[in-house]
């Protein structure tokens, strides 16, 4: 460790900025808020033990209030016993939060950064915009089909400057646009597409290219994500 890293860990004020808070909070409410420092070291450390321990701490904390003897009642037994359970609980915050507190803030002084969520990935965002819009979109089609159709909805194929999530009209589109855009082979797309122009008839439901075509089962949730029709 560096002078000017034993400095800063050498002042008071930034021991208790750097955890030192967490001490603070266990004593001052005799550890009843004692859940507070280990929901924060959670949000840092995001890890799945890390958010057991507030609720664990949680449990305890209720667990001692529902104990507790009404305050008139004179000293029992059971409020001995709530006495030492508190004590227990306080000394174990303590003892766990020294331990916490290095994994947080480790030796060098920088606090440990939030770890990163799935969600934060741009790709994961993206992907999840998208499926929201396919929500939308499906919602426009089954309310209003004559708008759906002026946007072409489903259709990647035709000129448009809608973004529909990436839907594909089963009632309309070719063959190779429903297979790319739903990720399946490209003969499983074609009986959907024979039997709508055998049937002579639209499809009613998604659900009706299940029921007149023989499309492996295995394929029926990728076509349910992205297949629309009106």
């Amino acid at each position: 460790m560096t002078s000017a890293q034993s400095t800063r860990s050498a002042n008071p004020f930034t021991w208790f900025a750097r955890g030192g808070w967490y001490f603070a909070v266990v004593l001052l409410t005799a550890g009843m808020f004692s859940p507070v420092p280990f929901a924060h070291a959670a949000t840092r450390l995001r890890t799945p033990l890390a958010w057991l321990w507030p609720v664990l701490y949680t449990a305890a904390v209720v667990t001692l209030l529902v104990l507790l003897p009404p305050g008139e009642a004179p000293p029992s037994a059971r409020g001995d016993v709530v006495g030492g359970l508190l004590v227990g609980l306080l000394l174990a915050s303590l003892v766990h939060l020294t331990v916490l507190r290095r994994q947080v803030w480790p030796r060098d002084g920088r606090p440990r950064p939030a770890a990163a969520s799935a969600h934060d990935d741009p790709a994961v965002v993206a992907a999840l915009a998208a499926r929201i819009r396919r929500a939308e979109s499906r919602t426009i089609a089954a309310t209003d089909p004559l708008l759906a159709r002026e946007l072409r909805i489903g259709r990647p194929d035709l000129p448009r400057t809608y973004d529909d999530g990436g839907l594909v009209d089963l009632n309309s589109a070719p063959a190779q646009i429903i297979a790319h855009t739903c990720g399946i082979p490209v003969d499983a797309a074609q009986r959907i597409v024979t039997a709508r122009v055998a049937g002579g008839v639209l499809f009613v439901r998604v659900e009706d290219a299940f029921t007149w075509t023989d499309v492996p089962v295995e394929l029926w949730d990728r076509i349910r994500d992205r297949g629309v029709v009106y």
